[in-house]
């Protein structure tokens, strides 16, 4: 399964990310969707999305799209949240759930910079943070993320980048 990961969008779903994702079987976008619903409708009319609010994200959205998710996919068990932080410096309620859950791969957002990272403390546990897709905040970069999942395997990621 191919998948595209964003975050941060804060209500921009700009074209080249639309291009970048054009193959991807799901979009997992790790909160701040911005925009209200409007936005987080137009994504899943491109591509199936599995989300999450961020804390810009309105209360309409967080029926669709809650704090926290796991899920597996093919093998995968992935656990989504918007605040998370990195290996050695979680955020209090995302140690927690990553405590509870153990996933494989753990998707965060919200510091707006990309991060891919393995947790040799947790067992090789994989933490991606896309960074951000919008044009909101502090960072001079746009990015996302895609890659492969088979059989319980990551592989193939790879980096989008666009200037802000």
């Amino acid at each position: 399964m191919l998948i595209g990961l964003i975050s941060d969008t804060h209500g921009v779903f700009s074209e080249e990310f639309r291009e970048f994702f054009k193959d991807v079987d799901e979009i997992w976008h790790a909160g701040d969707f911005g925009g209200g619903m409007e936005l987080a409708e137009k994504m899943a009319q491109f591509k199936p999305v599995i989300g999450v609010a961020g804390n810009c994200d309105d209360h309409k959205l967080r029926f669709i799209h809650p704090l926290h998710r796991f899920f597996v996919c093919d093998g995968v068990k992935v656990l989504m949240t918007h605040i998370g932080g990195y290996p050695g410096r979680y955020d209090r309620t995302a140690r927690e759930l990553i405590d509870r859950y153990k996933p494989d791969l753990f998707v965060c957002g919200h510091s707006h910079i990309l991060k891919v990272m393995r947790d040799h403390s947790r067992g090789g546990m994989l933490t991606m943070n896309p960074g951000a897709a919008g044009i909101q905040g502090f960072h001079l970069v746009r990015t996302a993320l895609r890659f492969q999942i088979d059989s319980g395997k990551i592989h193939d990621l790879e980096v989008y980048e666009l200037d802000r």
